[in-house]
């Protein structure tokens, strides 16, 4: 009897004796230089999402097949699963071939999982369920199927008036009757070792491709005499491979949806989730709010009561809570407890703010750490330095970090006020509690309770309107406030 695997089930793992990950195709539907299996979604690459799941069973062996791209895609698989290994199919001579080649010096007994490196939305729950119902049943061979609304593309299952499976069919050679059955092969399969390894030896390439192909195992084993049934999904969408850029936007779009149900059901508030944007390794506390267009990616993680967005990039960035970012850029840094950041704001790497700290519109941070309590409220670039608390930096300050050589440091000390449009040409230190001048370029240390002036002596020029602007609404404004063409010049 063919059982329906429920995946929102949690069994415990029954023993796995190897894995094999198939991910040598050449994915030339992407059209790009990236292998396909190399491709991101949602902060983890293709292959990434499959071997995390699969790794999750346990299993005693992990096998991956690689072949196209095969110089990135090895190392990369290596560094996910360190005790994996890969197997390198040179020629791409059908799945049934890359079978083989992972067989070839494998002498386990007992069960082995196959599945395709790019379907990346299968969850190892789903898989768990699927190797219980095939022990429970006693099977040689169990297959992962799923009804497809538009299964173009698939190779469909073919089953007898009992229910059970005939065969695979590819869909390059399925008559159109055939291609009319929407239930589909998922390229997810269980399988005798010892079986498998006698039957994949027999595949024969006489189809269109001129391949060998893994589906003829089936009615192999079935005519030898083992059991083999069709395990069919209850949710098609995890089962989704990716051949082409839309296939691969499909399926990131299905994992938002995923990830951010997860995180409301946790207890985050994200106001449109269609439009929320969060990657598998962020984490988010309860009761902090995501608004509207947001992305938060890589290893971000959220505090309680944090506000962030709309129209907010996170990228690495540890945000305490009831802290908030709004509108803003943000990579590699940290900003404190109930600290403040944007709009329009751009927080660079190696920054940290401290506890109740703001950086308000058109800001630049990098590399420096912004004290307790301190300001640095608009149309500022704060490079390189080190501010203390309660400090307020001006408007239009700038950190003057580069000689065009090297990057220098700026030390702030605590309760300073910076007057606007002042520049600090590091390296520089100003003493607490130091003030300077609006419009100062200052060069030299300010010692603490100073005021740093650094700025040449007004002169106004009378009359220069008059004499170099004649005709102009400002030469006709100036006179009638009383103006006249005098050489004088004052101060």
């Amino acid at each position: 009897m063919n059982k329906s695997v429920d995946s929102s089930a949690k069994l415990e793992v029954a023993k796995l004796d190897v894995a094999i990950v198939l991910a040598a195709g050449e994915g030339t539907r992407m059209k790009s230089q990236t292998p396909k299996v190399l491709h991101f979604i949602a902060g983890r690459t293709i292959i990434d999402h499959v071997l995390y799941q699969v790794s999750k069973l346990n299993p005693a062996q992990l096998r991956v097949v690689v072949g196209a791209g095969r110089e990135a895609v090895e190392p990369h698989v290596k560094q996910i699963a360190p005790n994996s290994i890969s197997v390198f199919q040179a020629e791409r001579n059908g799945t049934g071939h890359a079978v083989q080649l992972a067989l070839a010096d494998l002498k386990a007994s007992g069960t082995v999982l196959i599945c395709a490196g790019d379907t990346p939305l299968l969850r190892s729950e789903t898989l768990a369920e699927f190797i219980a119902a095939h022990n429970e049943a006693k099977n040689v061979v169990s297959v992962l199927t799923a009804e497809f609304p538009d299964p173009t593309g698939y190779g469909r299952i073919l089953r007898n008036e009992a229910g059970e499976i005939v065969a695979i069919v590819e869909e390059r050679d399925a008559s159109e009757e055939i291609k009319l059955i929407d239930e589909i092969n998922t390229g997810v399969y269980l399988f005798d070792i010892d079986a498998l390894r006698a039957s994949v030896a027999k595949l024969k390439s006489n189809n269109s491709q001129g391949e060998l192909y893994l589906t003829d195992v089936i009615a192999d084993i079935k005519a030898a005499g083992g059991k083999a049934a069709a395990v069919l999904s209850n949710d098609y969408s995890e089962t989704l491979g990716i051949n082409d850029r839309s296939q691969l936007a499909d399926c990131a779009a299905i994992m938002r949806d995923r990830i951010n149900y997860q995180h409301m059901l946790n207890g985050v508030e994200i106001v449109d989730p269609t439009t929320t944007w969060i990657d598998s390794n962020v984490t988010i506390e309860a009761d902090a709010t995501i608004f509207p267009e947001s992305w938060l990616a890589g290893t971000t993680t959220v505090g309680a009561k944090a506000i962030i967005g709309p129209r907010t990039t996170l990228m690495n960035v540890k945000v305490a809570a009831g802290a908030s970012v709004i509108e803003s850029n943000c990579v590699d840094c940290e900003i404190g407890a109930g600290a403040k950041v944007g709009p329009y704001s751009y927080l660079r790497a190696d920054t940290s703010l401290a506890a109740g700290a703001k950086v308000g519109a058109y800001v630049e941070i990098k590399n420096s750490s912004i004290g307790e309590g301190t300001k640095v409220p608009h149309l500022s670039y704060v490079g390189d330095a080190e501010i203390g608390s309660g400090t307020n930096i001006g408007a239009a300050t700038v950190f003057v970090n580069y000689d065009g050589v090297e990057k220098h440091k700026t030390k702030v000390g605590n309760e300073v006020r910076i007057g606007s449009d002042t520049m600090l040409v590091a390296p520089v230190c100003i003493g607490d509690g130091a003030y300077t001048a609006a419009g100062s370029v200052i060069t030299d240390d300010v010692p603490a309770g100073a005021m740093g002036v650094a700025r040449s002596k007004q002169r106004n020029i009378l009359g220069w309107v008059l004499r170099k602007r004649s005709g102009t609404k400002s030469a006709q404004a100036a006179k009638a406030a009383g103006a006249t063409e005098t050489s004088e010049q004052g101060s």
